[in-house]
């Protein structure tokens, strides 16, 4: 059955994370995704470590299911070429900074005069215009300014960092996915493409909407590590077991909070669920006195079946063998004719008839040139003579 995207071709300029991420998700269902790399180094998250066989894992997670033409955009030669490319692509997305693509002659306005219903996007840190518009950052930076970091950590500490890259794939790469389906549906009714301006400062405040609009309503700063879903709550709340391991306990609604303390011995706190917040973090001290009296092991068999919303903090190890994890194949191992077999993070979202998949393994470094040359109606000579 064909997939939801084939017959869509995408070139995608971008590296690292943010529109690797973006433009992985097009490919596993059916887009046609050509990398255009630079001849020399690519994209750098290739030669991230660890490597197997020169291939850093983390490029061949985010870059299977895609074609590599190594281009020199500097080029005349380049230039022209990526041109011939745009007449036929439906999507670009790129990761440069505001003012780059202008530069190098193929920016948006350039192309759509060769290609009208290109859907041109770009993802950057603080979006096409503004005062910030050419500040540098990366995830940490862009949280910063979103605010979204300072409400990281715990109460009495310094400011947390995320483990993943928020900015990066919730602000940029999933609101570059969600902008090009929404330009997509809008081309299949006017005929005509546009530019999708993503910015991973606005997607981060965009995931703010547990704390900001309350601020915005009341002008009340909320304190790091004491808002309903960040620490307030003896109910939302981490606790760590006899063997250090730890359980998460996400007991907002009565039913839940009822079956907690029921579970740990402690009926008395029942009613304590919405009390002031030096109660709660009595509450939260009591608590851990009592979690620590049982290792993890002991507390995941006396919640099993118990509906209190609690659960292990699992390690990887534990993530990649967990009954769930491999039910919903969110660990899939697949054939690399040069690696054998390796996993990979399979495909998370799910379609009842035409669900994504991997079709084949992340290209070497202009892998495709000259068969994309040829699709672009080359001849074999005509590809000797570029010699790219």
């Amino acid at each position: 059955m064909p997939l939801p995207l084939e017959n869509i071709r995408v070139l995608d300029l971008s590296r690292l994370l943010p529109g690797p991420f973006c433009t992985l998700t097009l490919a596993d269902f059916g887009a046609d995704v050509i990398k255009i790399e630079d001849p020399k180094v690519g994209d750098y998250a290739r030669w991230n470590q660890p490597q197997v066989d020169g291939h850093s894992h983390m490029f061949l997670s985010l870059n299977r299911n895609k074609r590599s033409v190594a281009l020199d955009l500097k080029t005349e030669t380049g230039a022209k070429l990526f041109k011939r490319m745009v007449e036929t692509a439906d999507i670009l997305v790129e990761s440069f900074r505001p003012g780059v693509m202008e530069r190098l002659g193929l920016d948006y306005e350039t192309l759509r005069e060769i290609n009208p219903k290109l859907i041109y996007c770009a993802i950057t840190g603080y979006g096409q215009d503004g005062p910030y518009s050419q500040y540098p950052g990366h995830d940490i930076n862009y949280l910063s300014f979103a605010g979204l970091l300072g409400q990281q950590g715990e109460q009495k500490g310094k400011p947390v960092s995320s483990s993943v890259q928020i900015a990066d794939i919730g602000g940029g790469a999933q609101m570059a996915i969600n902008g090009i389906l929404l330009a997509l549906l809008e081309r299949n009714k006017s005929g005509k493409g546009q530019f999708v301006d993503i910015s991973m400062l606005d997607g981060s405040i965009s995931w703010l909407q547990t704390l900001l609009p309350d601020y915005i309503a009341t002008k009340s700063l909320p304190g790091r590590g004491q808002s309903v879903l960040n620490g307030g709550l003896a109910c939302y709340e981490v606790y760590e077991t006899k063997d250090q391991r730890f359980i998460s306990v996400g007991a907002l609604e009565p039913k839940f909070w009822v079956e907690f303390c029921k579970t740990i011995g402690r009926d008395d706190l029942i009613p304590q669920l919405e009390a002031p917040m030096e109660q709660q973090t009595k509450m939260k001290a009591e608590i851990q006195a009592v979690i620590q009296q049982k290792t993890l092991a002991e507390w995941t068999d006396l919640f099993d079946g118990v509906d209190a919303c609690v659960a292990p903090l699992l390690n990887f190890d534990e993530v990649i063998e967990n009954p769930q994890v491999v039910h919903r194949q969110l660990i899939k191992e697949i054939y690399d004719p040069n690696l054998g077999k390796i996993q990979q993070i399979g495909v998370p979202i799910k379609l009842s008839e035409t669900p994504g998949e991997i079709r084949f393994q992340a290209p070497k470094l202009g892998e495709h040139n000259n068969e994309i040359l040829a699709e672009l109606g080359y001849s074999s000579d005509e590809i000797k003579e570029l010699n790219i």
